[in-house]
């Protein structure tokens, strides 16, 4: 087990999460499923928060994964009536016509919600391991370039993440919740760029990526479902991105 990655996410979480009692933003991959395990492990009361439409990937995976975990879960199904209107507020908050953007504050609208029905006031999320250790198909495109052109990425997205968790924040406002992320700290930000890009992606066939990630899950004992499962982004499994792109034909 690599136990030194395994105390910077410990420290990580112990750096941003004051609360004991939180919700874990939940698709069942191995990122959410790794933190929602730590973070249960290290004492928290941890309760999974899962948003999708109806029979949607991610409804459908956290579910199956949870039954392997047996944690407090709640799944909240978006009502497609109103995910129009939803959306329309919620591009008028953050004031973006990125679409990415858009995408991850209506999910997380929902996740919101849905923590505030439980009695949340924080929820966790894993964002931050895909930018860090090479979890994006585009990382591929990248490592064909060379490790300098992989290193130039990752700090792209870790600017976009940041800025736009910024945004997401002023979402989830209306809700009285906050998001966290634990692995965009920068103490967590500055060890996993010491770990060797030859360790996260194999070169421009690896389809499975963020090895370190997945190699410490297996051995902290997530279930291999999530460990293997190879990365889905919330807007793809959730159906947002579909559902988005849909009502905007419409507009």
């Amino acid at each position: 087990m690599n136990k030194q990655l395994l105390s910077e996410m410990e420290n990580a979480v112990k750096e941003t999460i004051s609360d004991k009692k939180i919700g874990v933003a939940f698709s069942g991959g191995v990122d959410s499923t790794l933190l929602a395990k730590l973070v249960k492990d290290m004492g928290y009361d941890v309760h999974l928060l899962t948003i999708g439409f109806q029979d949607s990937h991610d409804i459908n995976f956290a579910k199956e994964v949870n039954q392997l975990l047996n944690l407090e879960h709640s799944i909240s199904e978006i009502d497609p009536e109103k995910f129009k209107e939803v959306s329309q507020k919620i591009n008028q908050t953050i004031k973006s016509d990125n679409l990415s953007w858009n995408e991850n504050s209506i999910a997380f609208h929902y996740v919101a919600g849905l923590a505030q029905k439980n009695g949340l006031k924080t929820v966790a999320t894993a964002n931050g391991i895909d930018e860090l250790f090479c979890g994006y198909n585009s990382y591929r495109e990248a490592i064909e370039k060379g490790e300098d052109e992989v290193t130039k990425m990752m700090d792209e997205k870790l600017k976009n993440e940041g800025e736009m968790m910024v945004a997401i924040n002023k979402v989830t406002a209306e809700f009285d919740v906050k998001m966290v992320q634990p692995f965009l700290s920068p103490s967590f930000v500055d060890y996993s760029k010491t770990i060797p890009v030859s360790e996260k992606i194999h070169g421009p066939d690896d389809m499975q990526r963020k090895h370190p990630i997945r190699e410490l899950a297996m051995d902290y004992g997530v279930p291999e479902v999530a460990a293997r499962k190879q990365k889905k982004a919330l807007q793809y499994g959730s159906q947002i991105h579909k559902s988005l792109l849909k009502s905007r034909k419409t507009s």
